[in-house]
């Protein structure tokens, strides 16, 4: 089990659970809520970084945003700054998948003297993923009807218990290469739900004005970038735009996975990680 905590900032008190033994490294997610369990994609630094699985605004037992403003990706980097100082360490490592992975992206163009280095995976550095036929989320895509329908189902308080567990299964075979696994990958329990207040800022406040990928020339902290070969929720020429971005960075392709290469290829993202923990500032490509 992770350890409990809570620190005091300038900016609220803040949850994170703890667990490893190395460097630091913060990890979280823009819009999911975490607790003793840890998370699936955290648990993959735990033999080469201390990790800290951060609780954000209105996540878990974290600060209540007084302002809806206050969940903003800008005002995330601003809490995380304020993490960071009150835990006393100059700089950190930061690892975020998904829209984690944006976040992090984000956090490296606001505060990259804080960032020893980064990895982002299944991510994006602008709304382009919402258009593209590759991603379910785009009107375009085969699949958007059905996954419209299963967000209603997931979000209608008429829905049964059964109807929404049966909605979210089918949500994460979809996200998945091999569906026929799925009990094998997800059989040890995780944390990681969603906060409905903190997605539905993401969704109608920041994602439509989300591009920051002329600002990525400017990072200078080592990067390692990952996606699935067959992502179904960001396509992977989203983390080769980012790659191509950056000039301190490698790209890791995950040739049977579709959005969680850290359940689906468990042992090659591991060797990624032992990787990632040896980078230093030093040019990577």
């Amino acid at each position: 089990m992770w350890k409990k905590n809570l620190v005091e900032t300038e900016r609220g008190s803040f949850e994170y659970f703890m667990q490893g033994q190395g460097e630091p490294i913060a990890v979280t997610h823009l819009y999911s809520e975490f607790n003793e369990l840890g998370n699936y994609f955290a648990d993959m630094f735990l033999p080469h970084f201390t990790v800290h699985l951060i609780n954000l605004k209105d996540a878990g037992n974290s600060v209540r945003a007084e302002k809806d403003e206050e969940l903003s990706m800008k005002e995330s980097v601003k809490d995380l700054e304020a993490i960071r100082k009150a835990l006393g360490f100059e700089r950190w490592a930061f690892g975020g998948h998904s829209t984690g992975g944006m976040l992090g992206l984000l956090y490296a163009t606001l505060s990259p003297g804080s960032l020893t280095k980064l990895m982002v995976g299944g991510a994006t550095a602008s709304n382009e993923y919402m258009k593209h036929e590759g991603s379910m989320y785009s009107p375009t895509s085969p699949l958007n009807k059905r996954v419209k329908e299963i967000l209603q189902t997931l979000n209608s308080p008429e829905s049964t218990v059964e109807e929404r567990r049966e909605a979210g299964k089918e949500w994460t075979d979809i996200s998945l290469y091999n569906p026929g696994k799925r009990k094998e990958y997800f059989v040890t329990p995780s944390s990681g739900k969603v906060v409905p207040k903190r997605l539905d800022y993401f969704s109608y406040h920041d994602l439509p004005h989300f591009d920051i990928l002329q600002d990525l020339e400017n990072v200078m902290v080592p990067v390692v970038v990952y996606g699935g070969r067959y992502d179904a929720q960001c396509p992977l020429v989203f983390s080769e735009e980012i790659h191509s971005s950056l000039p301190q960075s490698t790209l890791v392709v995950f040739e049977e996975s579709n959005h969680y290469p850290f359940v689906e290829e468990k042992e090659k993202f591991a060797e990624m990680i032992s990787k990632f923990h040896g980078v230093s500032a030093e040019v990577l490509r």
